[in-house]
């Protein structure tokens, strides 16, 4: 690698002048990265899971100043192998097990070749009238595969628009709440505007109440409990809403989850929107891992109710093959959103806007520019089809029964939460419990009855120990103080061998620890 060095002379000469967009060179190009890449994958499963470099480490690999003169791509992959794949964190591994999947596919890859070749900036319709189309087209497509009401649909009177990110979508969902509900009660009750969520809620919520300027006092995480498998109970909900109603506070935001991060706890989306509604509440729901589940008939269930709320995401770049970034985001009334988040400069006025017969997607947004992203979500739909895209997430809730089996049978561990979709939650005791007693699918006992701070080390150790190996990389949480281990399934190339030798190296890292308990 070069670095840089300034020569007048060198600077003018003509053999520095290349094309950029060279159509020869860069089919040449293209050819070795797509070549580098399928490499990539044939050898995915030798790569450690995690990364083990030390901090700060590429900047002392790397020369202090970008190349004055060009460098090959030749020259340039080499260094990607050397020097970049050391330092990432597998997340395609088929023995990645941690957080949620982010799986991709073929077919999400090539649309966003498309996306990125075609590089257009999508911010209304006249900027690229199909950028804008298709995404109108693939979020209805979408929104039938999992049944949504008439009313979140374009062919209804609502509509979807892809943002990058559930951070993004709640920041905005929640900024038009906000604004609706000021216009009701007045500008100058900001400061008395409450928040919603359980204790279980992603933290996206809290981060989007800050940046919309919310109070922070006024963020309510209701406390869950086990007897609710950690789903937010409507009673609770009320007591807490009506509670602040009583002190002059004006409740206005309620995001429910289905699928939440720690446990893919379900809240019961129809009691709470029942709630909500008696408030005024708008009520949007996350679904950014678990949703895409609900394309399957036997799944859809955990979304019922929906047609009482306000908005509903999911991410399509967890688990449905979409590659980063790729958030659908519906909504029952595009006008509140755009009411919060449409701009109108000259520079930006035309025809098909002054006409109404256009989506102007920059005014669903936080940004003006964006990319366009329906490209591979529409080869990812027509690669693939609804009958394989559930076949896909079948054999992952397969594989996640077939980890949770083994948790079962071997006395020194147990299951946490109730498996729902292909998440097992899970811990090692010091002591084997042969009579665990298992109700709703988790082991009950008096936690009590545990040194529980002995037992949390126990599993934090273990799992350190597990990743440090680099065969497989899982995650962890903490739920009513009790440290529990995450095994997501989800990886696109995941296969039961690799679930099998994943359990076998809990166990036999498991076998180590406790000689020491």
């Amino acid at each position: 690698m070069g670095s840089l060095t300034f020569d007048k002379d060198q600077e003018n000469n003509s053999h520095f002048v290349t094309n950029p967009l060279d159509p020869k060179e860069f089919r040449r190009q293209g050819h070795m990265i797509i070549d580098f890449i399928a490499d990539y994958y044939e050898n995915i499963d030798r790569y450690q899971v995690l990364s083990q470099v030390e901090p700060n480490f590429l900047r002392k690999l790397l020369p202090e100043s970008a190349p004055y003169s060009p460098e090959s791509i030749e020259t340039i992959l080499q260094d990607v192998q050397k020097y970049i794949i050391p330092g990432i964190t597998h997340w395609q591994s088929p023995n990645y097990f941690a957080y949620f999947p982010s799986s991709g596919s073929i077919a999400g890859f090539l649309g966003e070749m498309l996306s990125t070749g075609f590089n257009v900036v999508g911010f209304n319709w006249m900027s690229s009238p199909v950028a804008t189309e298709l995404e109108c087209i693939v979020m209805d497509w979408l929104g039938e595969m999992l049944k949504l009401p008439k009313s979140f649909l374009f062919s209804g009177n609502g509509g979807g628009v892809l943002q990058g990110t559930t951070c993004e979508a709640i920041l905005c969902t929640l900024t038009a709440a906000r604004d609706q509900m000021l216009s009701q009660v007045g500008r100058e009750k900001m400061e008395k505007l409450v928040v919603y969520g359980s204790d279980q809620t992603h933290s996206a919520i809290q981060k989007a109440a800050k940046i919309a300027g919310i109070n922070p006092m006024n963020f309510r995480a209701v406390k869950t409990t086990k007897s609710t498998s950690f789903g937010l109970c409507p009673k609770s909900l009320r007591d807490v809403v009506q509670a602040d109603v009583q002190a002059g506070l004006v409740p206005f935001f309620l995001c429910a989850t289905v699928g939440t991060t720690s446990t893919n706890a379900i809240d019961p989306i129809g009691p709470l929107c029942e709630v909500a509604k008696d408030y005024s509440i708008w009520v949007h729901v996350d679904a950014a891992y678990a949703g895409s589940a609900c394309i399957c008939p036997e799944f859809r269930h955990f979304i019922d109710g929906i047609e009482g709320a306000n908005s509903f995401t999911l991410n399509a770049h967890k688990w449905f093959f979409t590659t980063l970034d790729c958030c659908c985001l519906w909504v029952k009334d595009p006008s509140a959103l755009i009411k919060s988040l449409s701009t109108n400069p000259a520079y930006l006025r035309n025809k098909a806007t002054d006409s109404k017969q256009v989506v102007d997607y920059k005014d669903w947004q936080i940004t003006l520019s964006r990319r366009f992203r329906a490209m591979k979500l529409w080869l990812v739909l027509r690669s693939y089809g609804v009958a394989n895209l559930r076949c896909f997430l079948r054999s992952h809730v397969k594989m996640a029964k077939l980890f949770e089996e083994h948790v079962r049978l071997d006395n020194r561990f147990e299951v946490v939460a109730p498996r729902k979709f292909a998440l097992v939650c899970f811990r090692v005791l010091p002591k084997p419990n042969a009579k665990k007693v298992y109700e709703n699918g988790v082991a009950n006992h008096d936690e009590k009855a545990l040194d529980l701070e002995r037992v949390n080390e126990l599993n934090q150790k273990l799992l350190d120990s597990i990743n440090r190996s680099g065969h497989v990389y899982m995650s962890s949480t903490v739920v009513d103080g009790v440290y529990i281990i995450r095994c997501a399934i989800g990886a696109t190339l995941t296969e039961e061998r690799h679930v099998i030798m994943a359990w076998k190296v809990v166990q036999e890292h498991a076998d180590t620890l406790l000689t020491r308990y």
